[in-house]
């Protein structure tokens, strides 16, 4: 049985990432767009990256009557005591480009970066949490976290990507020092936190699906 699935963002390059990895004869993936012409303003007001993508996902879920999956993700840097955090997106202003933010970013290691650190990279990681709300179902919201380890590089390196992507080095590619920018789509959906954020919901979205369609049998019978 093929199930809808929307995925509750805007972000095209969140949403490529995820129809690619998502794809399967199990599942119809939507956008908000396919969906609705009454796309909802979320206020993504969570502390947490929890907060945000299981928000998110309920508020899709309740509009479209649709399994939902939502994520919300971000970039981490230590030395900035963990921003831009939750507000990774608008870290610049509330409407910034990613080139903007990118420029925040920049002014802000300068800012508080020590001498003793001066042409190190700061240490960083990029967070994702995605969030499946089924709105037929008592159980839920099933959410799982990935994490993907770096540091900041000074300048931007690579075209591919999005966001942060050109400021954020890859920890543990061996012989390699790569931007998440200049790695291929196959690589960075190999590695990157939202790969395994969704390494870990294969198996729930698995089980989510085989409770619909046994409730489906059931009026069905």
């Amino acid at each position: 049985m093929r199930h809808t699935l929307v995925v509750a963002t805007t972000n095209k390059g969140k949403l490529e990432e995820l129809r690619a990895m998502l794809e399967s004869p199990d599942l119809c993936v939507l956008s908000l767009a396919d969906v609705t012409k009454r796309i909802p303003e979320i206020v993504e007001d969570g502390k947490t990256f929890t907060d945000n993508a299981v928000k998110k996902a309920r508020e899709v879920a309740k509009l479209t009557s649709c399994l939902t999956l939502a994520d919300d993700s971000g970039l981490e840097v230590d030395i900035l005591n963990g921003a831009p955090g939750v507000r990774s997106a608008r870290f610049a202003h509330e409407r910034a480009t990613d080139a903007e933010n990118n420029a925040a970013l920049i002014a802000a290691l300068d800012g508080v970066a020590p001498p003793e650190m001066r042409g190190e990279r700061p240490t960083a990681r990029f967070r994702c949490v995605l969030a499946l709300v089924d709105p037929f179902s008592e159980e839920g919201p099933h959410v799982v976290e990935g994490v993907c380890e770096g540091s900041i590089t000074s300048a931007p390196r690579g075209s591919f990507g999005f966001g942060y992507d050109p400021m954020f080095v890859v920890d543990g590619i061996a012989g390699r020092e790569p931007t998440m920018a200049e790695l291929t789509d196959a690589e960075k959906n190999l590695i990157s936190h939202r790969a395994k954020a969704w390494q870990k919901l294969k198996l729930v979205l698995e089980k989510v699906l085989a409770a619909r369609n046994e409730r489906i049998a059931k009026v069905l019978s």
